[in-house]
């Protein structure tokens, strides 16, 4: 007899939100349907669990998909799940040594695992770390929505007991001292291969795209729960220095507006030197041709990536919406990515909240940059997908932003269509009209966001206390 999944426990008997809306109650019970358990304790949430899922690993707790219900738990008093859910990937961490051959470097986390249970009721648990995932990709993001999730877990809780554990500060020094290291570049930002985070299939992404910069940066903030000791010294005030240095970077080359728009067309290039323009030897050749129509004259948006001879000039919702609600923009910046999300609703938004990248490769240049791959056709997945995850995001980058009546629109939009629909895991098409192609139904993260956004919605301090704003008490 094969190995099975065991048996979940319910754990959400009486959620807070079930009598306000249908639509609640249903994510409540998916919720609760897709709970993992080991050796009797609930330890994550399956990405789905439908029996009909296209791929065998939607039956796998995703570190990164689990997030927005650790988050919902810790608001919910269920912290017991979360601290069970870090202290597991810790131990998965510390029984994986090698792949293919190569050492595992420290603080690389899985992407997600799954319990099993053979014939004689014996629990295993199967971990991937790239090497069974589609494609081989390694994750890059996952230790950083570790360590983020764990600060917001001492944040609520108090229980900075658990975060002085042996463990979980050589967890942490290991994560830290990884996305610290040196390297041969003389960026501040964090250098990644294409497919390591939420955009996990060939999308050109490789580089230094916004949303592992925005998440590096609330990483770098984790460096406050190390006990400052001699041997930790060195390594606290270095994130400190790095996420300095790493905000007025961001701030100041990543960013795009009309302003910035028409110094970068009017570059001259082949420039050498420390105090010159063109920084990265841009052509203004590259702006592509909807950029100047598309940018609202009072709005603005970090770009997707930066490097040498190259912007990526496409909108990535995540990274913009995380670097809102890190504090990694200015004010006057914040405030301009939300106009631009007004000001271009029905691209962004449409009809489900929200498109994960915009546009879409299209043309023979979909075929060369994907792979040819068939579920990044444009305006599909994540190429130009429209994905019901960012409600959540996009809710707490609003209220950061003094933007509440954004959110609570989008909100409206998502609440009654994901009901009606069986909580897809992405929408297709420019305004998100049409059900994902292959989009997996009862997608546990579809679900678990609309319950966060809604707890940000009624209490908008919910920031605070995860420890999402600058002024979080450390």
């Amino acid at each position: 007899m094969p190995d099975q999944p065991p048996p979940h426990t319910p754990c959400f008997e009486h959620p807070r939100f079930a009598d306000r809306s249908p639509a609640l109650a249903d994510a409540y019970r998916l919720l609760d349907s897709a709970l993992i358990t080991y050796q009797g304790k609930v330890v994550g949430t399956m990405a789905s669990p439908d029996p009909q899922a296209p791929a065998e690993n939607y039956q796998d707790c995703f570190v990164r998909d689990f997030v927005s219900a650790g988050l919902v738990m810790l608001l919910e008093g269920r912290s017991d799940i979360v601290r069970a859910f870090l202290s597991l990937i810790m131990h998965l961490r510390d029984q994986q040594e090698e792949i293919e051959g190569q050492q595992v470097a420290p603080g690389v986390l899985p992407a997600s695992f799954r319990v099993m249970q053979n014939a004689s009721g014996e629990e295993n648990l199967i971990a991937d770390f790239g090497d069974r995932a589609i494609g081989r990709v390694a994750p890059v993001d996952s230790m950083m929505w570790w360590a983020i999730l764990l600060r917001a877990y001492v944040q609520s809780t108090g229980d900075r007991g658990f975060a002085r554990t042996p463990e979980v500060q050589r967890m942490l020094r290991m994560i830290l001292s990884l996305c610290l290291q040196s390297r041969f570049e003389v960026f501040p930002t964090l250098l990644v291969p294409d497919g390591s985070f939420m955009i996990d299939r060939r999308m050109g992404v490789n580089g230094h795209p916004i949303e592992i910069q925005a998440l590096f940066d609330m990483t770098l903030r984790c460096a406050e729960l190390l006990e400052t000791d001699e041997g930790n010294r060195w390594l606290i005030d270095l994130a400190v220095r790095r996420r300095h240095v790493l905000k007025d970077y961001i701030q100041n080359y990543y960013w795009l507006d009309m302003d910035v728009l028409n110094r970068v067309y009017r570059f001259s290039t082949e420039m050498f030197g420390q105090d010159v323009d063109n920084l990265f030897n841009i052509y203004p050749e590259s702006i592509p041709g909807w950029v100047p129509d598309w940018v609202p004259d009072d709005a603005g948006y970090f770009v997707g990536n930066l490097g040498p001879g190259r912007i990526d000039f496409r909108f990535f919702s995540q990274g913009n919406l995380l670097a809102l609600v890190a504090g990694l923009a200015a004010p006057e910046q914040a405030k301009s990515v939300m106009n631009l999300i007004e000001g271009r609703w029905d691209d962004l938004i449409g009809r489900m909240p929200m498109k994960l990248v915009y546009p879409a490769i299209e043309s023979h240049e979909w075929r060369l940059i994907t792979g040819s791959d068939p579920k990044n056709i444009p305006w599909s997945y994540h190429n130009g997908g429209n994905w019901p995850v960012l409600i959540w995001p996009l809710t707490a980058a609003a209220i950061a932003s003094g933007r509440e009546d954004l959110a609570r629109r989008a909100f409206e939009i998502a609440e009654d269509r994901l009901l009606r629909d069986g909580w897809p895991e992405y929408y297709d098409g420019r305004h998100g009209r049409l059900m994902g192609r292959k989009a997996n139904l009862h997608q546990v993260w579809s679900a678990t966001g609309l319950i966060f956004a809604q707890h940000l919605l009624d209490d908008p301090d919910n920031l605070h206390r995860l420890g999402f704003s600058e002024t979080a008490a450390s």
